[in-house]
């Protein structure tokens, strides 16, 4: 039985643009009421409009997901204006590219600060209602980054790897509650404005490759996790195969990892060093995409034609696996 969202209160945090931008028209057009945080008061103001566009009940509520007081007190103006809160998806995210050292630790700092902290804030606030009320459905975004290391990218991985340990836990704390729920989403990489928007002291360009989703793909998952709770979703085969590599090989799949990046930033063009938008709002990136996969030709989706390259990577895991298995044999 498919279950009706209609009329269901939903509060997305970084809804702005990007992931977020997508997941509140992807929840106006089932029928529930959205309650939209960002810290760009503008902008929000006009992805609600747009949800209203589609006979949707939508408010803006400017928040900074680092600010305790001010997540608290967008649950509130939820509650207020909805009645109450079925649905709290953690979205909002930001991280810095780059060897660690390069860069501020402000902005490590803030890093930690968005992407656990925020999510932290976010739970801390929703918990409360969903347990008066005896049902709820938490999500968190988390990132294939939350399952294999990313190189060049440390706080963020570390914010990733803790956000994930902190949704299990969760989950094991409410388990005599069958109705709450708590969800991670593991995205692979997702072609939004974040990435510019992120912190780059690398000094050499970005370039996500080939393998880039739609922001619309994550946020059809979200919808999908409200209709049937799952503890952990990902989007792209890339996000599977990571979780799959580093639980079956950490060692060889770090290695592999850090050559590429290292490979891949010898090649790139340079670029000027940037902080972007983690210490303050930027006016660039107002869209639900970034722009990459038209610039690259590419379809709205990476699914369909993703699923071959998806099982020649995982059988090329298994004979990486097979190999050093026989090498120990021989030893």
């Amino acid at each position: 039985m498919t279950r009706d969202l209609s009329g269901l209160s939903v509060v997305i945090t970084g809804a702005s643009s990007g992931i977020g931008r997508a997941a509140a028209l992807a929840f106006a057009r089932q029928g529930a009421h959205v309650a939209l945080a960002a810290r760009r008061s503008d902008l929000i103001e006009e992805v609600a409009q747009a949800c209203r566009d589609l006979g949707a009940r939508a408010i803006a509520v400017p928040t900074d997901v680092t600010d305790a007081d001010a997540v608290d007190d967008l649950a509130q103006a939820a509650r207020r204006d909805f009645g109450t809160i079925d649905v709290w998806i953690n979205n909002a995210g930001t991280g810095v590219f780059g060897p660690y050292q390069d860069a501020d630790i402000a902005l490590h700092r803030r890093t930690i600060e968005v992407n656990l902290l925020g999510s932290m804030h976010g739970a801390y606030s929703a918990l409360p209602v969903f347990l008066a009320q005896g049902h709820g459905i938490l999500i968190n975004t988390i990132s294939l980054g939350g399952w294999a290391p990313s190189p060049y990218a440390a706080a963020y991985t570390a914010s990733k790897f803790g956000l994930r340990g902190f949704s299990a836990s969760l989950r094991q704390e409410l388990g005599d509650h069958p109705d709450i729920h708590v969800c991670g989403v593991f995205p692979a990489i997702v072609d939004t404005p974040g990435l510019d928007h992120g912190a780059n002291v690398s000094g050499r360009q970005i370039n996500p490759g080939s393998l880039i989703y739609a922001p619309e793909d994550v946020a059809e998952t979200f919808v999908a996790l409200v209709r049937h709770p799952l503890d952990e979703v990902a989007v792209g085969w890339p996000a599977r195969a990571a979780q799959v590599a580093y639980a079956l090989a950490p060692g060889p799949t770090e290695h592999l990892a850090g050559a590429f990046m290292r490979r891949a930033l010898e090649r790139a063009a340079p670029a000027p060093r940037t902080e972007g938008a983690l210490l303050q709002p930027v006016p660039a990136g107002r869209g639900v995409s970034g722009g990459w996969r038209a610039r690259k030709g590419l379809p709205r989706s990476a699914r369909q034609p993703s699923r071959m390259a998806g099982a020649v990577l995982l059988a090329g895991l298994a004979l990486l696996l097979g190999t050093r298995a026989a090498a120990r044999v021989r030893r």
